[in-house]
């Protein structure tokens, strides 16, 4: 049986079957950042794929804008225990750069890099089937503390896995943590179980 965020017109089901155990239901979209926020200036942006790719990508934000852009409906679901139903993204999918990439049979992980020195991994298979390049949200820019100019939004993980100011995909053949996994977070990360942390630290 598919949970809530599963189902395709998940959208029309009510809002009490969407929002996972432990969490709480906001219309706020509340900035949580570590550290400083990063100054990104566009003219000099880029963003890569690289790795165990067939044909290395790096795009300016021109090459970025011209990719032809496209708009998902999404939920969203903060560790912190807030979530926020029903926002609107508008970017590319993942899965366009990576194919463009080329990556090869090796290939089963990726790290999503950014500015300022964040790192988060994934699965490719996840990354691949719902990964999202978000540079709009609610049809308004992303502002500075929510990841502008590009953001990752992986709706079916914590929202640590959205990580914010985006500059490249990595793809590996291994796994390996990121920042917040290398500090205690659960690798996976699916709020309808609840992994939040490592099961280690919950004993």
């Amino acid at each position: 049986m598919k949970r809530p965020d599963q189902i395709k017109d998940a959208p029309s089901l009510g809002p009490e079957s969407r929002v996972p155990p432990g969490q709480f239901l906001t219309t706020k979209f509340p900035v949580l950042t570590y550290g400083s926020t990063p100054k990104v200036d566009l003219a000099t942006w880029r963003f890569r794929v690289f790795g165990l790719v067939s044909q290395e990508i790096e795009l300016d934000w021109k090459g970025f804008a011209d990719l032809g852009w496209t708009t998902i409906t999404a939920d969203f679901h903060c560790v912190t225990q807030w979530s926020a139903l029903d926002n609107t993204w508008e970017g590319v999918p993942l899965s366009r750069l990576v194919a463009m990439a080329q990556p090869n049979g090796e290939a089963k992980f990726v790290m999503a890099h950014c500015f300022g020195g964040y790192s988060t991994n994934l699965p490719l298979d996840i990354a691949l089937d719902e990964g999202f390049l978000a540079h709009k949200q609610n049809g308004e820019e992303l502002g500075e503390g929510h990841g502008w100019p590009l953001r990752l939004i992986v709706p079916s993980r914590y929202a640590w896995k959205s990580a914010k100011w985006l500059n490249g995909i990595e793809l590996m053949a291994e796994d390996k943590p990121g920042f917040w996994e290398e500090r205690g977070y659960n690798n996976n990360a699916d709020p309808w179980k609840e992994e939040r942390f490592w099961p280690e630290l919950t004993k």
